[in-house]
């Protein structure tokens, strides 16, 4: 039995999440269907991190066992033969049975690109979120600094998150402007359901003057969903980064980092 490690890469307009359903109409369905294929037998994924329907992935790390015997070509240009357009396997490795997609992955980093213009983008339509009226990516800024360190994020929890504890460790939150888009960067060692388009949301509250910067903080300090903002549209936002210890033969030796980046086309 081997185990092997691939990353991938997804437009998450095309599917219905991450995660297996019965429609079939997701990353995980298509993925385990053409390595089934290639190995001649069942195949059973297991992946860093479950992205919901409308996310993207520029860095997305999975792991399977198999008894298949095939070269390290397979994995990747084999699959991606029978892959759909909007999936892509980046490459392989093989690692030892202690290897864990999941639990093993100590931090993780997400993008979310806001187009901030009067109208709304058509050629990227999908892969960014748009908010017409202006927005003061400073105040923004200022906003998420508050974030950083160990905090119960509970105001910013989806109400079927399913996580044991809301308490998560946030060691980088910024927001920078580049021309019409605002590019806002969580790095933590783990996420709540939505936590991250209710972050955005209610950093945008701030942006466009609707609060002061302090709300921020007195949201964390609430730890009451009701009082914070809108859950964020899902078309921006990105799995772009996954650390694991280094000692696995993984690119980056162990820190694996694809941010998306402007304009995307």
């Amino acid at each position: 039995m081997k185990r092997i490690v691939l990353g991938l890469e997804y437009a998450g307009d095309a599917f219905r999440g991450w995660q297996s359903q019965a429609h079939g109409r997701t990353v995980q369905d298509v993925l385990e269907a053409a390595l089934a294929h290639i190995a001649a037998e069942p195949v059973r994924l297991h992946c860093a991190g479950r992205t919901d329907a409308g996310v993207h992935a520029s860095v997305q790390v999975v792991h399977f066992d198999t008894t298949a015997q095939r070269p390290a070509t397979a994995w990747v240009r084999g699959v991606n033969a029978l892959l759909p357009r909007a999936v892509v396997v980046r490459w392989s490795a093989e690692v030892g049975d202690d290897f864990h997609a999941r639990y093993l992955a100590w931090e993780r980093q997400y993008r979310y690109i806001l187009h901030n213009a009067p109208t709304r983008p058509a050629m990227l339509a999908g892969r960014v979120g748009w908010f017409h009226p202006p927005l003061d990516a400073a105040r923004m800024a200022a906003a998420a600094e508050c974030l950083v360190g160990t905090h119960d994020f509970s105001s910013f929890r989806a109400a079927g998150c399913q996580s044991k504890t809301p308490v998560r460790v946030m060691r980088e939150a910024r927001v920078t402007r580049q021309g019409e888009y605002l590019l806002f960067d969580f790095r933590a060692n783990g996420f709540l359901h939505h936590m991250i388009r209710n972050l955005v949301g209610a950093l945008v509250y701030v942006g466009k003057g609707h609060y002061p910067v302090e709300w921020m903080r007195d949201l964390l300090e609430a730890c009451d969903r009701t009082r914070a903002a809108p859950t964020f549209p899902p078309d921006g936002l990105y799995l772009c980064g996954v650390a694991y210890p280094p000692r696995w033969p993984l690119p980056g030796d162990g820190r694996i980092i694809g941010l998306p980046q402007l304009p995307l086309v």
